[in-house]
């Protein structure tokens, strides 16, 4: 083999390799898992500002959305922004703020992982494929209360891990799967 031949066919695999890797970078980015970054104070004390995380697009797809999820999703008003709330409210249901306190068809909804109230005053029945969504930090949140319910369309995933800052600290509780919040509804 010639020196031309040589570097000829290291450069043919470096290319090589380099469209495998990206082809497996855009799908998994496209289908699988996306990153995004927590802006501002609205989801705490659940996610902290500038906290990285990663969405994960599967399990829509192949199962159906939960009060308590933690979703990524286009804001309402500039599609280029993402936003992330607490799922709430699902389809065809009655959500009502009152008394600083969320009603679900009726019933009072029991949310231990926050210690603040809710401020508002609403009374909605969700569509079909309508959401109602808050974030956690009720007096500095953008949400549902604001905007409206958000369509299944806009989400973009559910929160699944936060991967920086890795090291626990004051600002931040550090690297750690995020898992389904359980909610009680008394019957």
């Amino acid at each position: 083999m010639t020196l031309k031949e040589a570097i000829y066919a290291t450069v043919r695999e470096i290319v090589q390799t380099a469209l495998i890797s990206l082809g497996i970078f855009l799908f998994v980015y496209v289908f699988l898992i996306q990153p995004h970054k927590v802006q501002g104070v609205s989801m705490e004390p659940t996610f902290e500002n500038a906290e990285l995380l990663l969405t994960e697009k599967i399990s829509y797809r192949v199962s159906r959305i939960q009060r308590g999820d933690v979703v990524v999703f286009a804001a309402p008003v500039d599609k280029k922004v993402d936003f992330i709330k607490r799922i709430i409210g699902l389809p065809g249901e009655n959500i009502e703020i009152k008394e600083s306190s969320i009603y679900i068809n009726g019933l009072k909804l029991d949310e231990s992982y926050i210690n603040v109230p809710t401020p508002g005053d609403i009374n909605l029945n969700l569509g079909n494929d309508e959401f109602f969504v808050l974030g956690d930090n009720r007096g500095a949140s953008s949400d549902s209360r604001s905007f409206g319910s958000i369509k299944r369309k806009s989400m973009k995933g559910k929160v699944w891990l936060v991967y920086w800052p890795i090291v626990k600290s004051q600002d931040s509780q550090g690297a750690r799967i995020f898992s389904h919040v359980h909610y009680s509804i008394p019957n």
